[in-house]
């Protein structure tokens, strides 16, 4: 009977080591794992996509990579037929536009001149006869006119607006004196190069201020709006600059009026402004103020100014929900609100206003589909004849014609490839132009993520994402799970919802014998208001809640997956969130490999954290920082950043790295001298270190000696 037992015991052992084995990894394994790569898998998909180049005679071309090559396509509007063409040669000849430089100038709507940055001072050329004018002469180091060159974005293009009739611009002077320095030192054979510049922190009393001016090219005058200095902030993204231009600025079609938007340094506050372009005298309109955080859309700034019937259409999340009012000017009053329902418009995409027509892209209006799914609508400004323009179940990326006569729609899902149509402006569906073949790809046994739904942690929200299964998946084995994490708050892990035959190295990652999984928890935008708000406050929540819950589920749907061998990485704000699971779910995570993290707000530029955490106040910043939580970690840490990086510079990772030693803990570090945020031409090299890592620690086998993952161009032009 005892010795029953034994056989009993040991045969469940066999058993269970017999499910959770792996195969020896090899070379092999990692070849097949860099074949999932999107360089590798994007080359044998064809037809994906139309990307079309309007012309001027009511045609449009575009370009589909085929097995072989390349073909060139053209479409008649008039005549509704399409046509291959001879090679890249037959294409239609388009106007040679000027010459000039798109990296430092900035060309006015007529085409005639540029203006630069010329020593802290604004300069414009004329490009037929290449004269040049000064426009500025007060601007001096730190303290110059269009000036987008401090925090991390560090850029030699003149930030203006030009007005419509090029005879005006609307830009500022930006004072940047008063906000701290930063400091990188480049690694260099002999005497190191001290790299500095201005990059403002919380802790800073007063951040960038902008001085707003309109230029006045033909009169050649500076007039200043008579407001206070604004602080260096928009209501889209972390910058004034989302799209490039000055955002957040809307001129009149005469030029003589300029609607702007300031928003305060904490950006809960939103004033509407217009300026009077001749005497810079400024009136204020319409205000909003909000507990959290103004935004005005999600992918473009949806606020327009409608100044011959003195109406402005506005965007607020009053409601809980992403909406358009509209407002009369010359009361203030709300004559109504335009969208409404649990449903979130992202972009305006054209406002007709001579018909009073909205067309909009939004999110979650179409039941029983992912709520992230974009869709195209139209609507009148009365808020009426809502129609919904593109049917079917998926994301939808619009293209609309220069004379908003037609639309390209390429819809798809992650699991489906796309279809590409042409659509009338009123939804009716032109012609089927093309369905992307990804036969190919299927041939050589790749396969897509599966969509995944889970709820939150604190069971309020439905929450999706994407799970990745190694392609020879055996369901009776136990596999390690890997998060992949990018915690936002300003948008998710998952990224676009449309198909991809490569999504950044899950698929491989998950070749290699694991599961991974990206979750876009509670905190990100696309959603409610509330759902974007759970964390306001507290960056450090990092999703986390949501992701350990979620996991837990999947686990319980999927036996496959082996929660007792959990792995977790990201890059930037997924390398915060990295360290903090180690720290704060010591117990749950074994593995983590944390890439160039804001570990400590207090770290980074002012811009993110003050628009997701407030202001600094008392320790609200410092009790989130990961290098006071660095005691409690148990598993394996490997933290890594570049030594140059301007985004989010090193120290922050410094400082996690001295708490660890201090704290007396074992954990791995990787430097790369003279990289930048993204890496560079290093980021193979750290890609391959996250697999030998994770196969080392979750797996528990030794990885390839030095594997090198090649990029390979497709070779179709």
């Amino acid at each position: 009977m005892r010795i029953s037992f034994i056989l009993l015991i040991l045969s469940l052992c066999f058993l269970s080591l017999d499910v959770s084995a792996q195969d020896q990894i090899t070379v092999d394994d990692y070849k097949k794992a860099e074949q999932q790569l999107s360089w590798n898998t994007s080359k044998l998909v064809d037809r994906m996509n139309v990307r079309p180049t309007w012309t001027e005679d009511g045609k449009f071309w575009y370009q589909n990579l085929i097995p072989n090559g390349t073909e060139y396509v053209l479409y008649d509007l008039k005549t509704k037929s399409k046509k291959i063409l001879d090679g890249k040669s037959a294409l239609p000849k388009e106007p040679k536009g000027p010459a000039y430089d798109r990296r430092k100038e900035a060309i006015s709507p007529d085409g005639k001149k540029v203006v630069y940055i010329n020593n802290w001072n604004l300069y414009v050329r004329d490009l037929d006869t290449g004269a040049e004018t000064q426009l500025t002469k007060d601007g001096i180091e730190n303290f110059g006119y269009a000036t987008d060159n401090a925090g991390w974005r560090q850029s030699d293009a003149p930030i203006v607006l030009w007005s419509p009739d090029s005879k005006k611009i609307t830009t500022y002077q930006q004072d940047q004196r008063h906000v701290s320095d930063m400091y990188l030192v480049k690694t260099t054979v002999g005497a190191p190069e001290l790299q500095a510049w201005k990059y403002p922190l919380p802790q800073d009393e007063k951040v960038i201020q902008i001085h707003r001016v309109i230029i006045d090219l033909e009169n050649d005058k500076v007039i200043r709006l008579k407001v206070d200095p604004d602080p260096r902030r928009g209501t889209l993204c972390d910058d004034i600059s989302c799209s490039g231009n000055f955002d957040d600025n809307q001129w009149s079609d005469d030029g003589k009026q300029l609607a702007f938007v300031s928003s305060s340094r904490d950006h809960k506050i939103a004033q509407f402004r217009i300026a009077d372009a001749e005497t810079g005298d400024v009136k204020d309109y319409h205000r909003e103020e909000v507990a959290t955080q103004y935004e005005s859309g999600q992918g473009t700034i949806n606020w327009t100014c409608l100044f011959d019937t003195k109406e402005l259409i506005w965007y607020s999340e009053k409601d809980n929900w992403g909406h358009l009012y509209l407002y009369d000017l010359a009361t203030g009053k709300l004559k109504n609100q335009i969208t409404k329902g649990e449903y979130v418009v992202t972009e305006v995409k054209h406002f007709d206003k001579k018909a009073r027509l909205i067309y909009f892209e939004a999110n979650g209006k179409e039941p029983g589909r992912d709520p992230y799914f974009t869709h195209f609508y139209k609507i009148d400004f009365s808020g009426k004849n809502l129609v919904l323009l593109t049917p079917e179940d998926g994301n939808h990326q619009i293209n609309i014609s220069p004379n908003f006569d037609y639309f390209i729609d390429n819809y798809s899902q992650p699991n489906v490839a796309p279809v590409s149509v042409l659509r009338k402006m009123d939804g009716t569906l032109v012609e089927t132009l093309e369905k992307a073949d990804i036969s190919r790809l299927l041939a050589t046994g790749w396969k897509a993520p599966t969509q995944i739904k889970v709820k939150s942690e604190d069971g309020k929200w439905d929450l999706y994402g994407l799970m990745f299964t190694p392609t020879h998946l055996d369901k009776n084995k136990k596999y390690p799970i890997i998060n992949y994490i990018y915690p936002g708050p300003q948008g998710g892990g998952v990224g676009s919802r449309s198909f991809s035959p490569g999504r950044s190295d899950n698929q491989a990652l998950a070749e290699l014998g694991f599961v991974v999984v990206a979750i876009d928890g509670s905190c990100n935008p696309g959603r409610s208001k509330a759902f974007h708000d759970a964390c306001y406050g507290d960056m450090s929540t990092n999703t986390l809640p949501d992701q350990v819950y979620g996991m837990k589920q999947l686990a319980e749907k999927y036996p496959f997956i082996d929660l007792d061998r959990v792995g977790i990485w990201g890059h930037s704000g997924g390398g915060f969130a990295t360290a903090t699971a180690m720290f704060d779910y010591p117990d749950f995570f074994d593995v983590g490999v944390s890439e160039s993290g804001n570990h400590d707000n207090r770290n980074y530029e002012d811009d993110w954290g003050e628009r997701y955490v407030g202001l600094e106040k008392g320790d609200n910043y410092e009790k989130q920082a990961n290098q006071l939580k660095a005691g409690n970690l148990k598993g394996k840490l490997l933290l890594a950043h570049g030594g140059m990086d301007d985004n989010v510079p090193p120290y922050n990772t410094n400082l996690v790295v001295d708490a660890l030693i201090k704290a007396n803990k074992d954990f791995d570090l990787l430097m790369f001298p003279n990289a930048r945020h993204g890496y560079g031409s290093d980021s193979m090299y750290m890609m391959r270190k996250r697999w030998d890592y994770f196969v080392k620690n979750l797996l528990n086998q030794e990885p390839p000696k030095e594997f090198k993952i090649m990029f390979e161009r497709d070779s179709r032009p």
